[in-house]
């Protein structure tokens, strides 16, 4: 068959209906939506249809698949109509594989290459369509591309059609907001039976998404192959580890007339065809298979559908810049479609492995990747467009503001942009290897190194899963060393025991650093194992961590996490590529970078500062220079002349942090405050508060500086802190505080006797008795206005009476306390008339007047 095929020789597939109208759509219109439901024939009919339109004028027609299995199989379903081989009439472009000819006018491509296309001739000469298949998946290369592609069709190409093709969008929005009409095929679909957990068996099948389907799956498979004696099944998991899990389960227990397949985008063209092609005759399969399976593939053969119900989806952390993988529930729309597998050739069977009850939980759809995606790619493809904002372009979600804010600051540090964010060369440089900026950052510094052969091996690393795999399932902490997985990538290690090493996934690493080799034109050579570390850190710069304690390090953000440490010997700082985020986070891979690496590779993120602060232990104030890349401490030394202001505020602040009470203050000190309180007291307004909330609030005022010059608590403690105290006061205010708050107070022996102002509200006179003989009256202070309070003593010091009416004492009180007195002190003078005698402060003998 010939690519000028027309519509009647296309096989009778539910959408073929449509077709007719959306060639009459396509006609008038530059832009439309097809709405179909899986298996509806879509991606296989739509391409060759528009090969008969006349706008085409031998244009070719672009296809957008959102993963590369869905892209080689399209293109070898449309060929095989054809009764072509790939590569003719239709061709495919995925990475690492561009099999076109220059007969080819339907290209598949997955959706970076697409972005790619645009960026290096925005007005696609050549191109007559692209269509965007499965678009209600809403991956961001998918929501850039649609962008793009609807900015180019303004402003270059008016005559370039868009098509968007989806199972389940919601057709009439995105129609709405492209300004197109709606064609929608209702497809064929035959009755689903569906099933549900019980409560118990939801109770009993555990709370993690790993042990629920590790415990469910394997005999709901074998249950399923029982009770449906025809037809195959169709087996929905989150990734490739529970596939593994279920396929290992299920070893040695199937009948030997059942194949079992797992379904990824890393098989050979023969495994995948062997998925999804129906089964041999009097054979039966199962597909164990992730969310690629619920519309980009249409696997024959399908009559019973066990949905695990979950997806992983990438989240990113803006708080932390890292980008994790999250196992969540199905949305509602996605588990329709997968049930919707079972009924394309006749009543099927779907098992679903979770309750009626959770079923009416689950959410509508499933959110946009571009809503909770890392958009340091997106951002740089926008600069490289010549974007200034997001939303100088068309989106159905716009990119979120602050996830794009910080996708700018790291594309700067990775001098991709410019800080007025334009695309440097060195990032077009990036986008061109169609890596991650991060990535592709990795292999062109490396390059520009001499490392260039050793970064395209640990960026292909990177950008892929793990090829070392432990062979029991295990939450043990992984092997995070970076440095043993490029040793086996170059085959110079064996295994470690208790691991496997995934050879499909070598295989996929090689054949991609041997294209990124080829694209930096440099040739392959033995890695240098000693590099790892600085190439993983050029990628990862926001990632770096240093060693704290075995087991332990910080990240550049302050975040801590664990990491095997004892497996990298005395090393002290890290390059992080893989990090599990959770309640304790750990390092998944990483690799030892040297000091001296941060310091030459990492000048122009490097703050040398001087660090002044009090050390508890030594109880003085330390000062050094420490060169720091964020949280991490790269170098430090004495500072012998450091800012002595700032030596002052350390100082201060370990003063704070002690309380005013633990200051050293002297005796006299601390009279002179308690003095100072008293007039506060009394007269607010006139005489400064010297409590202990004022002075705290006002340290800076009153005792910073007086800390100038020094550095320790010893010196501290030899200020003259009564004289800080009375530093504001005036000559004048110094003579009114004697007169109004005398230290002390002479009695009638001619003893100058300390007053006691602990107590603000009320002073004490404690004073002998004998030495107050012929004082009639309470002596007042604060200019008259205050009683002290005496406590009139035995000669032995002890109180034997407290007044503030010294009168009424000697008329009241004096005789029983005279009485008591004489027979405890007989050698004392006790008169009869006390206001007659003469004060003493000695015995009879002995007097001392």
């Amino acid at each position: 068959m010939s690519a000028t095929t027309s519509l009647s020789f296309l096989p009778d597939l539910p959408v073929k209906e449509a077709l007719p109208r959306l060639l009459t759509a396509l006609q008038t219109n530059s832009r439309a939506v097809l709405e179909a439901p899986p298996g509806a024939g879509k991606t296989t009919l739509v391409p060759l249809a528009l090969l008969e339109a006349d706008w085409r004028a031998g244009g070719k027609i672009i296809m957008l698949e959102p993963r590369r299995l869905a892209a080689r199989a399209a293109a070898q379903r449309m060929s095989d109509l054809l009764g072509e081989e790939v590569g003719q009439t239709v061709g495919y472009w995925v990475r690492m594989e561009h099999i076109v000819s220059q007969h080819t006018r339907i290209e598949v491509v997955t959706e970076g290459i697409l972005t790619r296309l645009l960026q290096s001739d925005p007005a696609l000469e050549g191109v007559a369509a692209i269509i965007f298949d499965e678009f209600h998946e809403r991956s961001l290369q998918a929501d850039v591309g649609l962008a793009l592609a609807l900015d180019a069709q303004a402003v270059l190409r008016p005559d370039l059609r868009i098509l968007v093709m989806s199972a389940t969008l919601d057709a009439a929005s995105v129609a709405n907001w492209l300004e197109a009409p709606v064609i929608k095929s209702e497809g064929c679909q035959f009755p689903v039976e569906t099933h549900y957990l019980s409560p118990a068996e939801m109770a009993s099948a555990g709370q993690r998404p790993a042990e629920r389907l590790a415990n469910l799956l394997p005999k709901s498979i074998r249950k399923a192959l029982d009770q449906e004696p025809e037809g195959d099944v169709l087996v929905f998991l989150p990734g490739m580890g529970e596939m593994r899990r279920v396929a290992q389960a299920l070893e040695g227990k199937l009948a030997s007339t059942i194949d079992l397949h797992l379904l990824h985008g890393d098989l050979n063209l023969t495994q995948q065809l062997a998925a999804i092609r129906p089964a041999p005759t009097g054979r039966r399969k199962i597909v164990l298979a992730t969310s690629i399976a619920e519309t980009s593939l249409t696997i024959e053969g399908v009559k019973v559908v066990i949905d695990g119900g979950f997806a992983r989806v990438p989240k990113f952390v803006p708080r932390i810049g890292l980008t994790t993988l999250a196992t969540i529930p199905v949305s509602r729309a996605a588990a329709d479609q997968r049930r919707g597998r079972a009924g394309r050739l006749g009543p099927g069977v779907c098992y679903r492995m979770w309750s009626s009850a959770d079923q009416l939980q689950l959410a509508d759809r499933q959110t946009p990747e571009i809503c909770e995606a890392d958009l340091t790619g997106l951002a740089l493809e926008l600069s490289i467009w010549g974007a200034q904002e997001a939303t100088d372009l068309k989106w159905l979600d716009t990119p979120p503001a602050a996830a794009l804010s910080l996708a700018r600051d790291l594309l700067v540090r990775l001098e991709a942009l410019d800080k007025a964010g334009k695309a440097t060369a060195h990032g077009k440089a990036l986008a061109a290897l169609g890596l991650s900026p991060r990535l592709g950052h990795l292999v062109v510094r490396g390059h520009a190194l001499g490392l260039g052969a050793t970064a395209c091996d640990v960026a292909a690393l990177l950008s892929d899963r793990d090829i070392l795999k432990p062979m029991q399932i295990s939450f043990a902490d992984p092997l995070p060393d970076l440095t043993l997985r490029l040793e086996l990538l170059d085959g110079q290690s064996p295994p470690t025991p208790g691991y496997t090493v995934d050879g499909n996934t070598v295989r996929k690493i090689r054949e991609q650093a041997q294209n990124l080799r080829q694209r930096i034109k440099t040739k392959r050579t033995s890695p240098n194992y000693g590099a790892i570390g600085l190439l993983t850190a050029l990628a990862y710069p926001d990632r770096l961590a240093q060693r704290e304690t075995s087991g332990r390090v910080r990240l550049i953000s302050g975040q801590r996490a664990t990491l095997q440490t004892e497996l990298f010997g005395e090393a002290e700082f890290y390059a992080i590529a893989h990090l599990e985020l959770g309640t304790r986070p750990r390092v998944l891979s990483a690799a030892p970078v040297t000091k001296e690496e941060l310091l030459t590779h990492f000048s122009g993120q490097l703050e040398r500062i001087e660090e002044v602060r009090w050390d508890a232990a030594t109880e003085k104030v330390i000062a050094r220079q420490i060169t720091r890349m964020g949280a991490l401490t790269l170098e430090e030394s004495a500072l012998p002349n450091p800012n002595q202001e700032l030596v002052a505020e350390a100082l201060l602040q370990a003063l704070k942090e002690k309380g005013l009470e633990r200051m050293p203050w002297s005796e006299e000190a601390q009279k002179t405050r308690e003095r100072l309180a008293f007039l506060h007291q009394l007269s607010p307004d006139q005489w400064p508060d010297v409590s202990e909330e004022a002075l705290e609030a006002t340290m800076e005022e009153w005792l910073l500086p007086h800390l100038l010059g020094l550095r320790t608590l010893e010196q501290v403690a030899k200020l003259d802190f009564k004289e800080i105290l009375l530093a504001d006061l005036s000559w004048e205010q110094r003579q009114e505080m004697d007169r109004l708050a005398p230290s002390h107070l002479e009695v009638p022996s001619g003893s100058r006797i300390g007053l006691n102002y602990a107590d603000a509200s009320t002073p004490i006179l404690a004073v002998r008795l004998q030495e107050v003989f012929g004082m009639l009256d309470t002596p007042r202070i604060g200019g008259g206005k205050v009683p002290v309070l005496m406590h009139l003593l035995s000669p032995a010091s002890r109180p034997v009476q407290v007044t503030r009416d010294l009168r009424s004492f000697w008329t009241t009180g004096y005789f029983d306390v005279r009485k008591d007195l004489r027979g405890r002190y007989p050698k004392h003078f006790w008169p009869d008339d006390p206001l007659s005698a003469v004060p003493t402060r000695g015995t009879k003998k002995r007097p001392q007047p």
